[in-house]
């Protein structure tokens, strides 16, 4: 899959000391990425719409 477009956001709540801290990409045609904040040039999770409601509804907030 064709990553160069890709726009990464990090999320609110990461607290830039350097900890477990991940990236969404919401603008890829029919998938939203995922990506390891310290480390953007490696491996990309992939999920489709339908997967990604359900983790996101599904994960506690802390």
């Amino acid at each position: 899959m064709d990553l160069t477009g890709a726009q990464w956001t990090k999320s609110t709540r990461s607290s830039g000391n350097g900890g477990a801290c991940v990236e969404v990409a919401r603008n890829l045609p029919g998938v939203v990425g995922v990506r390891d904040s310290k480390d953007p040039a490696g491996p990309v999770l992939t999920f489709g719409g339908t997967a990604w409601r359900s983790f996101v509804r599904d994960v506690p907030a802390r």
